[in-house]
């Protein structure tokens, strides 16, 4: 009892905790992607030369961060067809490395800054990857079907029918009847003082 009920409750549970993560992730996500593509425009506009548009510094920023995520999806897409995904990772190492590097030369020369300076690029392209990666929610197992009943055979009430019980018959093997053993009858003459007697032999 409740079985479907419970497993349509468990199923609506893991769709809420599911849709939950990604939205905090990528909320998460946003901010970092923010914090950073702030490093990289400060970076971009500190070296291109005076009267550059500041759209340039954004311009840069989005390549930088945006282009490691569409080569993500791209490495997905391509393990579903059974693709190569060389040249997509090359390009998502390649731009990722260019982020970073933004990220260091806007830090102060400590460990400390240079981690404060890369934590929102590598938060960024974390979340963004276990966003597209996570494993996903298991899909629950199709109930089987019941097999409908054969047409044209209905159930039918039998009343139990009362057998007199009866004593088994005894079987009694037949006498069998004497045997008479044959009698062989044979006559011989033998002679006996002078005078041939027939005798009757058995």
């Amino acid at each position: 009892m409740g079985g479907p009920e419970v497993s349509a409750t468990r199923l609506n549970t893991s769709r809420l905790e599911a849709l939950a993560l990604v939205l905090i992730l990528l909320i998460v996500a946003g901010t970092a992607g923010w914090a950073s593509f702030s490093h990289v425009h400060d970076w971009t506009m500190r070296h291109v030369p005076d009267g550059t548009p500041d759209a340039f510094g954004w311009a840069n920023a989005v390549l930088s961060d945006l282009v490691p995520v569409a080569c993500l999806l791209d490495i997905r897409r391509r393990r579903r067809h059974r693709d190569p995904i060389g040249y997509p990772v090359f390009l998502m190492l390649a731009f990722a490395a260019f982020s970073l590097a933004a990220q260091l030369a806007v830090a102060d020369a400590s460990p400390s800054g240079w981690l404060l300076s890369a934590l929102p690029a590598l938060a960024f392209m974390a979340l963004t990857k276990l966003v597209f990666t996570g494993t996903p929610t298991p899909a629950t197992a199709p109930a089987r079907p019941t097999p409908a009943p054969a047409p044209g055979r209905e159930p039918v009430d039998a009343e139990p029918i009362d057998v007199p019980a009866a004593a088994a018959p005894v079987f009694t093997p037949p006498t069998p009847a004497p045997v008479r053993s044959a009698l062989v009858s044979s006559v011989v003459q033998a002679p006996r003082n002078g005078h041939i007697v027939s005798e009757v032999t058995r």
